[in-house]
Parts: C-alpha cells; structure tokens; sequence
C-alpha cells in the first residue's frame, strides 16, 4: 500500500512540473524503468495527437488560450484519448497552478483541501486549475459542492469522464463548463504514435504490415494501449498478425452494457434496420454480442422493431422476431445467437411501414382527449332482458350475413365523428390492406 499512496499523492501533487511524467513527481530517478506511454507523454499541446478539433486554432480550447482565457471545461473521451496529458499541458499553457484528484479516491475533506489551498493561491496572484479524473464517479451533492469555486473563478474546473456527461454531471455544473468532446484516436494518430515509439524505441518493431494493422486495431482508438502494445512486442521476434494475436491474446471492447455505449449500440442497430441496411445491422448485432451484451434485449429490440418499423407491410415480421427469440432461448449462446442474426436480416430486408405505430399513437392521443365515451348502443351485447329493453345491441348487423361480410356499421361512440388513424403505406402487404380499407370506406358511405 505504501507505494500506492506515493503514486496517489504523486497525482495529487499541487508541485507537480506542468510536462513532467508521474514517475518523476513520485521521486524515481530518471533512469527508473518507465513505461513507454509515459516516456511519450507529449510535452506541449502541439504534440498531442488526434485532437485538433479542440486544441487547434480553430478548435474551441484554442481560441480560449488566444484569447489568454481558459474557461472550466469537461473532457469527455474513451479510454487512452489523451484527457489528462490534454489537462495538464492546458494548466501549463494558462500559466495556471495544477492540481488533480481522482473521484474515484477522493472525498470531500480532500475537495476542502484543495480549495482552502486554491484560495490561498489566488489571494497571491496565482490561479488553480483543478483536474476531476473519474468526474462523474462524484454523486449530485459532491457535484454541487464545486459550484462557488467555480463561480468565483477560485478554480478552473477540468473534468474527465468517459460517460456522457448529459446522464452523468448536474445541470448546475454543466451550465458552468463547456463539455469538448475528445475522439478516439484514428488510423493516423495511431501511426503517428506508432512511429514516435519507433523512434524512441531505436528501430522499426518486428512487425509485418499485416500485423501493424491487426495492432492498431487491437487498440481500439486507445493510445497507450497501443503504446503499451508496442513495447510488449519490441525486440522480439518479428510476428505476422496471427503471431500478434498470440502474443496480445485479446482485447475486451470498450462496451458498457448500462451507460451510454449501450444504448448507441442498439440504436444503431435499430437505425441501419429502419433504413434496410442489412450488412451495417449484421455488424451492430455482431458488435452488441461481441461486446457482452445479453441477446435477450436484442431479442426484445427486435420484436419491438417488427411492430414499430415494419408493421403490417411484412405480417411475418413480427412472428419471425419471435421466433428467433424463442430458437434463442432454447439454444441459447453461441448457437441461438444465429437466430438472432436471420431476424435481423429478415427485418433489414422486410418492406417498411410505421403505420401501425403512428395509428396507435393517434388513437391513443384520441383516447385521452375524448374521455369516457360509451361505446355504440349496437356494439354492446345484452344478456339481461333489463339490458334489452335499454337498447342493448339494437341495431347490430351481424357481419358475416352481410355481402363479402361488411355491413359498413360505424363503431365509433354516438356524437363523436369518425377517426381516421391507420394509414397503410402501400409497401409490401399493406398495398392489399390499403385498396381493402378504401373499398370499405366507399361502402360505409354509401
């Protein structure tokens, strides 16, 4: 525990240099072994890769820090994107004093300290930049207790999160920071860093170029994966990418079944199947299940999917969708996730119509508005003589004596006129549906 609490306070350290690496604020000497992510930690903003969005002289960090102002801000990014190198190199650049905690470590007796410490500062000429790893690990009343320090500009906030800072930060602070969104890193910011371990490594890594791509996959957007990736495998013997894929086994995918990756997973799933793209909700399902997801909520998804986006145009859909549900549960994983996988294509194929879910909502906005309307004197069955004598069922024309079984009888309430909610779209099956529900409109009228 001991070399735990060096590292902690080393983080938290209020003397640590603006561009220097964590091992040295915790008192290694320089020639202590350091990982190589930490030997490449870019020493000013314009080494920082993949994040000129925000940190260029167009983007919104860089024309604050032009302007010789830095408001509080909210980094949010995945995993190894670069928000506490970006944090630090910031603090330093805005000439502001830097202090960090990690929410994940920290209470509120460590956020009065800070304080305290950063009012004394800034009765001194000296400001505070306070850095918030894991911010959103903080719940609403910690959150609430940075508002006055970051009214009175006692501090500049800069918070990291990996969550969407919409679900996980309050209101009140969110309107205090601008949220800047941090991207994972692409092909070429992976390259980019690629290179520089190269250069600081001595020599190309003993890699072929198919197995320089499966590492830059392997890393997901996360840089000091890659680093840490790259080390692993320099000096050894060069590898192609099955060699790789024995060496790195196998990365986890950033996926969290409860937080924000889950519920843009499945949207987008659900978005490539509304828009028939068969192969792009293959490849989504693929992703949710690669990544841990239970597949009876993609079961459910789907047969949600069948009534609210295909409808009546495919009248198989939704028994389909249920179907691959059931073949799930008696196979179950991996084998039932196949059935799931014919559904998807059976949806993305299927014809399109909303009209059964835009019906149902009309008529349940109609619901609302109208009340406690008694159903027609026709419509209602009379088992009791008294219910006879008050009209029960007169009137009712049985369908079936009727020709082609349509008496053409309204059924909406005395008083209220009739509704028009369902509107087939004339795709697939509904064609039918549509030319049926006209001819029957004609006859009622006649």
């Amino acid at each position: 525990m001991a070399h735990f609490d060096l590292a902690r306070r080393a983080f938290a350290d209020d003397n640590l240099p603006m561009t220097g690496s964590l091992f040295q604020a915790a008192g290694l000497a320089d020639e202590a072994p350091r990982p190589l992510a930490d030997r490449l930690r870019p020493a000013t903003l314009d080494e920082v890769v993949g994040q000129d969005h925000v940190l260029g002289p167009d983007g919104p960090v860089g024309r604050m820090l032009a302007a010789g102002r830095l408001a509080s801000l909210v980094f949010w990014g995945p995993p190894g994107c670069g928000k506490t190198t970006v944090a630090r190199l910031l603090a330093g650049a805005a000439n502001l004093h830097f202090t960090a905690l990690s929410a994940v470590f920290s209470g509120v007796a460590d956020l009065r300290k800070v304080f305290a410490e950063a009012e004394q500062r800034r009765e001194a000429g000296r400001g505070t930049m306070l850095f918030v790893d894991e911010i959103h690990r903080f719940n609403r009343a910690q959150q609430d207790g940075f508002l006055p320090w970051v009214e009175t500009g006692t501090v500049v906030l800069v918070g990291a999160t990996t969550e969407n800072p919409s679900f996980e930060l309050n209101a009140a602070l969110l309107s205090r920071a601008q949220v800047m969104v941090l991207r994972r890193l692409d092909e070429e910011g992976l390259e980019t860093l690629l290179q520089r371990a190269e250069a600081s490594l001595g020599g190309p890594l003993p890699l072929d170029d198919g197995a320089r791509t499966a590492l830059k996959a392997l890393a997901d957007g996360d840089g000091r994966y890659l680093l840490n990736l790259a080390e692993e495998v320099a000096g050894g013997p060069e590898l192609d990418a099955a060699g790789l894929a024995r060496v790195a086994q196998r990365r986890a995918p950033v996926y969290d079944k409860d937080r924000e990756g889950h519920y843009n997973l499945i949207s987008a799933l659900h978005k490539s199947l509304r828009g028939s793209d068969a192969d792009a909700a293959l490849y989504w399902l693929a992703r949710m299940l690669d990544g841990g997801e239970d597949p009876r909520y993609i079961a459910r998804r789907l047969a949600r999917f069948a009534s609210e986006d295909v409808g009546l145009a495919d009248p198989t859909a939704l028994p389909a969708a249920l179907a691959g549900w059931e073949a799930y549960e008696r196979l179950g994983s991996p084998e039932g996730e196949l059935a799931l996988a014919q559904t998807v294509l059976h949806l993305a194929t299927a014809p399109k119509s909303n009209a059964a879910y835009a019906a149902f909502g009309e008529a349940m906005r109609s619901a609302r508005e109208t009340g406690s309307l008694m159903p027609p004197m026709h419509s209602l069955n009379a088992p009791t003589r008294l219910m006879k004598d008050l009209g029960y069922g007169e009137g009712y024309a049985y369908d079936h004596n009727a020709p082609d079984a349509f008496a053409g009888v309204n059924y909406f309430p005395d008083g209220m006129a009739r509704q028009r909610f369902y509107r087939p779209d004339g795709r697939g099956a509904e064609a039918g549906i549509a030319e049926r529900l006209a001819a029957w409109a004609r006859r009622r009228q006649e």
